[in-house]
């Protein structure tokens, strides 16, 4: 039990650095994007910069509004983090850490209880603009989990486990990304959604919302509110990689394919402009539910016709 805190916490604090240079990282491609210097040149390559931003942020003084809900406006962004750290579990190792036989479960769980520390944040401000950010979020968030809880279930039907490790074993022959494209594009999409970023950044609108739910918050209530969001950017990128790309955490390849996956979240925000938001929505309930569902009703008639096969 000991040695599983441990690993855990040990996940912790390599997710924490990661997130440090992932920012780095978004700095670089979108300074070569739009063909700009920035801090990502200062020093040595820039390296530094997530540590001073780190430190600028957690010792900038507190602000205190005077209308506000005490408890929730500074709990939100603590369990904003907290969800986001807390799903890494269900990344199966062979030994020395959990590994969750109702991984699936749990990652759609810890998904859905991302939508409370927003909602709060945005009420416990008092503030109008927070609160549209707030709502507009948990629409968006709920939305497209809708269609990430269907993709995976269509997995689900052909696995037959709730384990990601069994998804790993499954494609050892062929991975899922070239047998469902269509599926893994969708996917992929609702997790640009899931996770807030361009061109689904409505909960953050700077044109018409300035920062969104977080408008009230500054120094280290945003600093855990901005962890928490690129926290969760590397957590998609792995799922994405464990479900269709068919690698496991021990291989040297899956570090590479995550990178690789949240490269293409950093490309899409320096390359699309943002949607509408009645297009957002348009595009969550009128196209990609019909995909989820036409796929899950073709393996789960899959899945039928090899049983009736196997009896007869």
């Amino acid at each position: 039990m000991l040695v599983m805190v441990v690993n855990y916490f040990i996940l912790i604090i390599c997710v924490l650095l990661s997130v440090a240079f992932v920012t780095l990282l978004e700095r670089k491609i979108l300074g070569y994007i739009q063909i700009r210097k920035g801090p990502n040149k200062l020093g040595i390559l820039g390296m530094l910069q997530p540590f001073s931003d780190a430190v600028k942020l957690f010792s900038k003084e507190q602000m205190y509004l005077s209308t506000y809900n005490f408890l929730p406006y500074y709990m939100s962004p603590v369990f904003s983090l907290f969800i986001s750290l807390i799903m890494w579990s269900v990344l199966s190792y062979t030994t020395g850490l959990l590994n969750l036989n109702l991984g699936i479960l749990f990652f759609l769980c810890c998904l859905s209880a991302g939508v409370y520390p927003i909602m709060s944040a945005g009420w416990a401000s008092n503030c109008k603009y927070s609160m549209l950010g707030s709502l507009r979020s948990v629409a968006q968030t709920i939305s497209y989990e809708v269609s990430l809880a269907l993709i995976l279930l269509s997995f689900i039907f052909l696995v037959e486990s709730f384990n990601f490790k069994d998804f790993i074993v499954f494609q050892e022959k062929i991975w899922f990304l070239w047998m469902t494209i269509p599926l893994a594009m969708v996917w992929f999409v609702s997790c640009l959604a899931e996770t807030n970023r361009t061109p689904f950044d409505f909960s953050e609108g700077e044109s018409e919302l300035v920062s969104g739910f977080n408008t009230e918050y500054g120094s280290g209530g945003f600093a855990l509110i901005f962890m928490a969001e690129y926290s969760s950017i590397l957590f998609m990128s792995m799922i994405f990689t464990l479900i269709f790309l068919g690698s496991s955490p021990l291989e040297g390849l899956f570090y590479l394919k995550l990178t690789g996956v949240s490269f293409i979240f950093i490309w899409v925000r320096g390359t699309l402009p943002r949607f509408r938001y009645d297009k957002l929505m348009y595009l969550a309930w009128k196209s990609f539910l019909p995909v989820a569902l036409n796929f899950l009703i073709y393996f789960m008639g899959l899945k039928l016709s090899l049983y009736c096969v196997c009896v007869a």
